[in-house]
């Protein structure tokens, strides 16, 4: 009975934002306490303390980008837009354009670039972030870039993973793009 339901709220869903979760019913079909164990880990990406909607989106769509995983982004940028992030913001954070990307939004793009990268510049815009919006933002940042990261890792090792070459922002194909970290002085931001 559960495992019904699970796999009507997984249907539901696909059909509301369009996306393919049949790695997710594959891991229900093949063992449901994995099934529960990856959602409540997933989860992770849904504290969001402190930080601007259109922050955490620019680390979390970042990652997205950085884990090569269209379906996956092209959901994220959905989320985005619907919790009122602009589209032009969005269009910007997938191409990895940041001439084009507002203040706030950059750094939380350049955090992202420097944890995935591992680059010591990830302490200066740790560091900023919790002047600007304090320690919970800098946790909801890494919360959502480690989210960002989960899917798209599980995806391909089951199989499901679809590269990111282009995505749809406000009906308008974004060709996606990964960055390297940038020091924040080559940005103006230090």
């Amino acid at each position: 009975m559960v495992k019904w339901l699970i796999r009507r709220k997984l249907a539901a869903f696909e059909r509301e934002h369009g996306y393919d979760a049949s790695y997710m019913r594959e891991l229900l079909d093949t063992d449901m306490r994995a099934f529960m164990k990856f959602a409540r880990a997933v989860s992770i990406g849904t504290y969001r303390k402190d930080v601007p909607r259109d922050v955490y989106y620019a680390a979390a769509l970042t990652s997205s980008v950085h884990a090569d995983c269209g379906p996956c982004t092209q959901l994220g940028v959905g989320f985005a837009l619907a919790e009122g992030v602009a589209a032009a913001t969005v269009a910007a954070i997938v191409a990895a354009d940041d001439s084009a990307l507002p203040r706030e939004a950059l750094v939380g793009a350049r955090f992202a670039r420097a944890v995935l990268a591992r680059d010591p510049e990830a302490d200066v815009w740790r560091d900023e972030i919790a002047r600007r919006w304090g320690p919970r933002a800098v946790i909801a940042l890494a919360f959502g870039v480690l989210a960002c990261q989960m899917y798209p890792t599980v995806k391909y090792a089951l199989g499901h993973g679809k590269a990111c070459e282009r995505v749809v922002v406000a009906g308008q194909t974004v060709a996606a793009r990964r960055a390297v970290a940038a020091a924040p002085h080559a940005a103006g931001l230090a």
